[in-house]
């Protein structure tokens, strides 16, 4: 019975990796059940023994993205104490995922993913405040450490931060990755930290 769940929970993995993968390739509104059958090498009603519908299979993917931004988060938090070196290693980590993870622009900025589903519009939000939270926090314990400057909120550093990523991932996504979305980000870094950075 537990190498009979192994098995279905790694076929789960591999269906929600190839709708990722279809994602990236065409997009939200056009992933299909046929095509990402056919993906995986199942018929279309095989699939629907690990996942009900489409949106369970979309509900699957944003969890999926979430896990991994959790798991950057955990292992910048865990390498260095330092407040700076955390968030430059985590807006790397981002940058890095959106990367090799090439469905996740079109996951977060979709209509079709939250799209007449307020469940998943909630999840996606709850998400997204969780991380901004979580980089507040990483803000205000360096301002305790005196590594952050202290006359700055870090709860609008945090929003900030953020805000470093969309314009870059848009343009490297609009140019089909032709855009250096690395080196932007590094570039952007080194103003932000040195705006932020104790005196």
């Amino acid at each position: 019975m537990a190498l009979e769940k192994l098995g279905t929970e790694i076929r789960r993995e591999q269906i929600v990796e190839a709708a990722l993968s279809l994602i990236a390739a065409q997009g939200v509104r056009r992933l299909s059940v046929a095509a990402l059958a056919r993906r995986v090498g199942l018929v279309p009603s095989a699939l629907y023994r690990h996942f009900k519908s489409k949106q369970e299979i979309l509900d699957a993917a944003v969890q999926l993205v979430q896990r991994r931004g959790l798991d950057n988060l955990k292992e910048v938090c865990a390498s260095t104490p330092n407040a700076l070196e955390r968030l430059k290693l985590l807006l790397m980590r981002v940058i890095k995922m959106i990367r090799e993870l090439q469905a996740m622009p079109r996951i977060v900025f979709s209509e079709g993913v939250s799209a007449d589903h307020p469940e998943r519009k909630r999840q996606a939000y709850v998400i997204l405040t969780g991380f901004l939270s979580a980089i507040e926090g990483i803000m205000r314990e360096g301002q305790e450490r005196g590594e952050v400057r202290t006359d700055l909120d870090a709860k609008t550093l945090a929003v900030m931060f953020w805000g470093m990523l969309p314009p870059v991932v848009i343009l490297w996504h609009m140019s089909d990755g032709a855009f250096d979305v690395t080196r932007q980000a590094e570039r952007s870094w080194e103003l932000f930290s040195e705006a932020i950075r104790a005196r």
